[in-house]
């Protein structure tokens, strides 16, 4: 029998559902089809004008044509810790800092250097995509605690009590939220951070849509909150989400030095320094003003009333009003089962995943099924688009999912 071309642990590893969803909907855009995506975590305004010129002025210096330590820029790294403690008050050095390709590699790093095989995660859910399959390529063993709509996306105490076993190494946390747009109450941060705490483990969290909230909602770091952690706390975060910065791909994570020193060495191995010229372009980002943010806040809090406002109109969705972050995680259940008509005749969707697909090939409309974050029968639509766009988008699923019987 031949030996397998690809190997298990790689074929083992899922698709980015959200990328997928994307690239489709991007290439029928290309193809000419009037396509309307929810589908990316994409801001669709530009990276910041000041940003942009730190990154072609950086890019004439031939010092930045070289290489440089695989850590990050000492001085991005210096920023990044002086930001961390503007924004959160978590006091950390530079050497605590390692700058990543993206948060997603700031998230494998991390669950490289503390996983050993077998060693648990507990994951709220719904999650995103990326969380679990970093896990498990580390060795690792996601454990999902799901939180549904009725208790606002939100886990308990007792829930991740009940989760916990000998092997549980660390609890992932994340507020505000991808895919579901919830955000812990400062007092439901500290209880989850001191139960960690008393338990012994490592609390990983992922804090890259901090300045996003909404309703007068604080953002709260379980790092700062949460003393008792001590030095078994990872943040994550990057320049993508806050700046308008997907593209530009730098990322990081702040842990103690022994951890980042290994994650360093890691990532010396795996893809040596991040480009600089974007390193030097999320310096200008964090070292400068958050008024890029405020302004795409307000965007986004109008088209979070608009999005919610709009799915709730229709019969057999349910839709939280997201209190962080630019998604809406819509409760779908009630239209599984239905008929819908199309193309091919009607059709009786069983699963979120079919709903969606059949959502893109009827109206023209990228959604992103639940399976991708969790169990079945929810939506996720990012409301990071266009303000036209997202009228005609919800227009459309209020005409298609009206029809359902």
């Amino acid at each position: 029998m031949p030996a397998a071309r690809i190997s298990q642990r790689i074929s083992a590893i899922a698709e980015s559902a959200t990328l997928a969803v994307d690239a489709k909907a991007k290439a029928l855009k290309a193809a000419g089809r009037p396509v309307i995506g929810f589908g990316a975590g994409e801001p669709d305004f530009p990276t910041p004008g000041y940003i942009v010129q730190a990154a072609i002025e950086a890019a004439g210096q031939p010092k930045y044509h070289r290489y440089s330590p695989a850590g990050g820029l000492p001085e991005l790294k210096q920023a990044i810790a002086d930001k961390t403690f503007r924004d959160s008050g978590y006091k950390a050095e530079a050497s605590q800092v390692l700058v990543t390709n993206g948060g997603k590699q700031a998230v494998y790093n991390t669950f490289a250097t503390l996983l050993d095989p077998g060693d648990e995660v507990i994951v709220p859910t719904p999650f995103w995509t990326t969380y679990p399959e970093a896990i498990r390529l580390a060795g690792g063993v996601p454990v999902e605690v799901f939180a549904g709509p009725e208790q606002e996306y939100l886990v308990t105490v007792e829930q991740l009590e009940a989760a916990l076993t000998d092997r549980t190494k660390i609890l992932l946390f994340v507020s505000p939220s991808n895919p579901t747009g919830a955000v812990y109450s400062p007092e439901q941060v500290r209880e989850i951070g001191q139960w960690a705490a008393s338990k012994g483990l490592w609390v990983v969290t992922d804090e890259i849509y901090e300045h996003l909230t909404y309703d007068g909602v604080p953002f709260t770091s379980i790092a700062t909150a949460v003393p008792e952690l001590g030095d078994k706390v990872v943040i994550l975060n990057g320049v993508a989400k806050t700046y308008a910065m997907t593209g530009w791909r730098v990322g990081w994570m702040i842990g103690p030095a022994d951890v980042i020193k290994a994650a360093t060495n890691l990532q010396s191995h795996a893809t040596s320094n991040v480009s600089n010229i974007p390193q030097v372009a999320a310096l200008a980002a964090v070292s400068g003003p958050l008024t890029a943010v405020d302004e795409m806040k307000l965007a986004f809090d109008r088209r979070r009333k608009a999005i919610v406002a709009g799915l709730n109109a229709i019969e057999g969705v349910e839709c939280p009003t997201p209190k962080g972050a630019f998604y809406v995680y819509a409760d779908v259940r009630a239209l599984l089962g239905k008929e819908f008509p199309s193309a091919n005749g009607p059709v009786r969707p069983a699963t979120s995943a079919e709903l969606a697909a059949l959502i893109l090939d009827e109206v023209e409309v990228a959604v992103v099924p639940g399976e991708a974050f969790g169990p079945s029968g929810y939506l996720r639509l990012s409301y990071a688009l266009g303000d036209e766009d997202l009228a005609t988008g919800v227009a459309r699923l209020q005409d298609f999912l009206g029809k359902a019987k």
